[in-house]
């Protein structure tokens, strides 16, 4: 390589790095900005001039929020729901995947075609709302773990990826006197690893933001959950807001705006702590199943 052509790339590298560069700070900046105005006095960010750290740094804004003590029952409700939720849906997931990745399944191409058919077309809101009755999941808790045990997408990208997992693994387990259910627990689920940790990242991410099953089939206070919560101060701020809250408003310095802004720290938070420990796993698997050899 002559000199003229290594200039050449790196005058290249540096014009991609640069481009990157401004790619990163434009989608982390809009983060950041609403970090800053969650810290900053509510009164004072509407003046503006508000672009690198807070003016007015104050904790109301999240004091307001936390002030209803609702939201730590509605916390440990949502941590629980997610936990739960998410551990089982990747198991039913995974045990469903794994049946029907079996080549030699009787029916295989019927089992498909239901699957692809769920996962594009639905009953809608209100066959579903008589299903949940019939059922006894209306205000239960496990409405909201049992419909989204089973994730359609996530199982035909499981299956495409045991397929790809060599046979004679499960031949040698069976070899040695090992039935389904082993193979499945001691071969099959440490070498998918990349598959579970991405599985459980989006599913514990749905979980965690979903308020919508909260609003529509849950009437008890104890069964909310924090995104529901969220939803509900939300609203409750863009209310016109009368004598007395307006003068207690401008004494604590909180507005509408900067409580949105805090529930919004709140809302993305423990998603922002989880997401560096999944990773690893999470770049090796969100390409799984896109490629065949």
């Amino acid at each position: 390589m002559n000199v003229s052509q290594r200039k050449k790339d790196l005058v290249m590298d540096g014009v991609v790095t640069v481009i990157l560069l401004v790619i990163m700070l434009a989608m982390l900046y809009p983060f950041y900005y609403v970090l800053i105005l969650s810290f900053n006095k509510g009164t004072d960010s509407l003046l503006g001039g508000i672009y690198f750290w807070p003016r007015n740094v104050t904790f109301e804004n999240y004091a307001t929020f936390l002030n209803d003590p609702q939201w730590y029952k509605a916390f440990l409700v949502t941590v629980i729901r997610t936990i739960s939720g998410s551990a089982l849906g990747v198991l039913l997931t995974c045990l469903v995947a794994y049946g029907l990745s079996h080549r030699e399944l009787l029916f295989s191409k019927f089992y498909f075609t239901m699957i692809i058919f769920a996962m594009y077309f639905s009953g809608g809101l209100i066959p579903y709302y008589v299903v949940l009755r019939s059922v006894g999941l209306l205000n239960s808790f496990g409405v909201y773990i049992i419909p989204s045990m089973l994730s359609t997408f996530f199982l035909l990208i499981a299956i495409s990826f045991f397929r790809e997992i060599p046979g004679e693994l499960k031949e040698s387990a069976h070899m040695d006197g090992a039935n389904e259910f082993v193979t499945f627990y001691r071969i099959i689920l440490p070498v998918s690893m990349p598959l579970i940790a991405t599985m459980a990242l989006f599913m514990g991410v749905g979980q965690w933001n979903s308020w919508l099953d909260s609003a529509y089939f849950v009437q008890s206070d104890s069964l909310r959950t924090l995104a529901f919560r969220m939803m509900e101060v939300i609203n409750k701020s863009n209310a016109p807001l009368d004598a007395v809250g307006a003068a207690n408003s401008a004494a604590s310095g909180v507005t509408s705006y900067s409580l949105q802004l805090a529930a919004m720290v709140v809302s993305i938070a423990p998603i922002v702590c989880v997401y560096p420990f999944l990773q690893r796993f999470f770049i090796q698997g969100i390409m799984l199943g896109s490629v065949k050899g």
